[in-house]
Formats: C-alpha cells, sequence, structure tokens
C-alpha cells in the first residue's frame, strides 16, 4: 500500500523529531529544494540531497533539544501543508520555541519542496 501525500509528511518530521538525517533524506527526491527561515525575510534555499543533509548534519550538530510539536496537517493532491511549534533550548538551558508552517510539495511519492515560514 502507497502512503499518502501527508503520512510522507508526518514520518519525515518523525524522523526530524528523532535527528535521523538517514530517514529523512530516503523521504526526499535528489533534486529536492528546502527553505529555511533564516535569515530573515526570505531564508536561505538549498537545493540537492547534499546541500539539504549539510544543512540538517549541521542542525543537528548546533541544536539542543530540537523538538517540532505537530499543531495540524491538511492536504490537496501533492501539495501538503504542516503547522507546528517548533521548541528547544539554549546555550544556557532556557527553554525556547516559535510558530510556523512548512509548504511541501510531493513527486511520485517523496517530498520534492519543504517551504518554511514562522510568525514574527
Amino acid at each position: 500500500m502507497t502512503a499518502t501525500p501527508t503520512e510522507i509528511v508526518l514520518a519525515f518530521n518523525r524522523h526530524l523529531n528523532a535527528g535521523d538525517v538517514d530517514a529523512m533524506l530516503a523521504l526526499l527526491t535528489e533534486d529536492c529544494v528546502f527553505e529555511n527561515t533564516y535569515p530573515a525575510p526570505d531564508g536561505t534555499r538549498y537545493q540537492g540531497q547534499t546541500a539539504v543533509r549539510a544543512f540538517w548534519e549541521d542542525f543537528f550538530r548546533s541544536s539542543r533539544q530540537p523538538h517540532l510539536d505537530f499543531e495540524e496537517v491538511f492536504a490537496c493532491g501533492e501539495r501538503v501543508v504542516l503547522r507546528w511549534t517548533y521548541h528547544w533550548r539554549d546555550a544556557q538551558g532556557q527553554p525556547g520555541h516559535v510558530r510556523g508552517v512548512d509548504v511541501y510539495r510531493l513527486r511520485s511519492g517523496l517530498i520534492a519542496e519543504k517551504l518554511s515560514y514562522v510568525k514574527g
């Protein structure tokens, strides 16, 4: 049975919460695009598995206790929208969070595009 676009996106984000870069990348196309939220206003664009892998490996090396809570997810065809709250701890151990949304485009059962946006 083939996974739905929503199931694929939720699996990707469960792997993100587990810090499993290999499992995350297994759900991406070779020519995937990821647009991060930083720096404002447009973020940074990463294209291709090599660049996206480098971003996530660096992210997990430098982040303290990163975790996404999923607030809402819905799909229309090959597009999926995930509303989330991202939690972390700073260098002093203080908690922080930001709310945002990811807009995904899938192709042939894999994530081809992940565009991230935050409030504020």
